[in-house]
């Protein structure tokens, strides 16, 4: 049977983590499963991840640093750790996308050349102009839920991540657009609360 890569941008935690719980819930391994949260205001990394973090010189601009395991209970969400991805900044991410994120960041694998997020969903198979958009989310906040899924259950695992208000991928980036943006830059600064500020309704 064939994989693909169902991929889901939510604007916030609670939805995301709702999506991951209602996927294991179902039966789906959480070795498909892959989450990737926006962390720069260091609200779900540990303590013990941003000394980690510091301590190594770390950040947007320079690499990665996987996280202690964070949060409790069973599955996915219990071995979420902290990373830095350049042009996004902190992030908190678990799954299957998360080596391939930590090789990227620190320029390992060849991903890194279009930033360390959208050289692994590309990699999974996400169309490159979707998956830039996916980025850029995360960037200015968003968080990121994937699953790799043979064709027979795709079907159930796209109902349950559309029932929890995913965004519309081209809307957002017609958005995007309208405010000056042509696609994910990881060389770009992290989102500020400035720029949400402005950011269009």
């Amino acid at each position: 049977m064939a994989t693909r890569s169902i991929v889901r941008l939510y604007d916030n935690h609670a939805d995301a983590t709702r999506v991951v719980r209602d996927l294991e819930a179902a039966g789906v391994s959480h070795d498909d499963i892959s989450i990737v949260g926006n962390d720069r205001d260091g609200r779900y990394a540990s303590d013990g991840d941003r000394d980690r973090e510091n301590d190594a010189g770390t950040g947007a601009a320079t690499g990665a640093t996987a996280g202690a395991v964070i949060g409790g209970g069973a599955g996915l969400l219990a071995g979420i750790g902290a990373i830095a991805i350049p042009g996004i900044g902190p992030v908190v991410a678990a799954g299957w996308l998360v080596s391939t994120l930590a090789g990227a960041a620190t320029g390992a694998v060849a991903g890194a050349a279009t930033g360390g997020l959208v050289g692994s969903m590309t990699d999974s198979g996400v169309p490159e102009r979707e998956a830039h958009v996916y980025a850029e989310g995360v960037r200015r906040g968003g968080w990121l839920v994937s699953v790799r899924t043979d064709d027979s259950p795709a079907g159930e695992v796209e109902r349950i991540m559309n029932m929890s208000r995913p965004i519309d991928w081209t809307e957002r980036e017609q958005t995007y657009r309208s405010e000056g943006w042509e696609r994910f830059d990881p060389n770009a600064p992290p989102y500020t609360s400035l720029q949400r500020g402005s950011r269009a309704a």
